[in-house]
């Protein structure tokens, strides 16, 4: 007997289902951080992939915070403190579940508002092969076939 789903269906799910494999995952959070405490958030990494943890306080106190993230063995890989806004890519080394927190622990009276995005994994470029592609941000002054003559200001 056939299968009652057409050929053309299950190519197509196949298809979908390799296209939303490859790309990353993430969360991005806005939440409220009170005075004198302290949230924690975690996500499950594989080992070799690469996550990266962007954040910024957008209310609240002098807009700073202590950010940390461990990995799964509980050492810190990550740690700053009383900052506004800050970057963190990291390649996983083993796999497990990472955790990475805010603290306003420092601060008495003042509770924070603070955004982050968390993403797991490689974004796939744009279009194919563009790494290995010369476009005007790439393409430096000594690619030119000819100098450029020096820009004249009139006086």
């Amino acid at each position: 007997m056939g299968s009652t789903v057409p050929r053309s269906a299950s190519v197509l799910l196949l298809l979908l289902l390799l296209l939303r494999a490859e790309q990353p995952r993430g969360a991005e959070l806005t939440f409220e951080l009170p005075d004198n405490a302290k949230q924690c958030f975690h996500e499950e990494v594989e080992q070799g992939v690469k996550f990266s943890l962007d954040y910024q306080v957008i209310t609240g106190g002098h807009y700073d915070v202590d950010c940390y993230v461990e990995d799964p063995q509980g050492n810190t890989i990550y740690r700053e403190t009383k900052k506004q806004y800050d970057s963190f890519t990291y390649r996983a080394e083993v796999k497990g579940v990472y955790q990475f927190c805010f603290s306003n622990e420092f601060s008495t009276f003042s509770h924070k508002t603070v955004y982050f995005d968390f993403q797991v994994g490689d974004e796939p470029p744009i279009l194919p092969d563009m790494g290995n592609r010369v476009t005007a941000l790439t393409q430096g002054p000594s690619a030119s076939p000819t100098p450029t003559p020096p820009l004249r200001v009139p006086m």
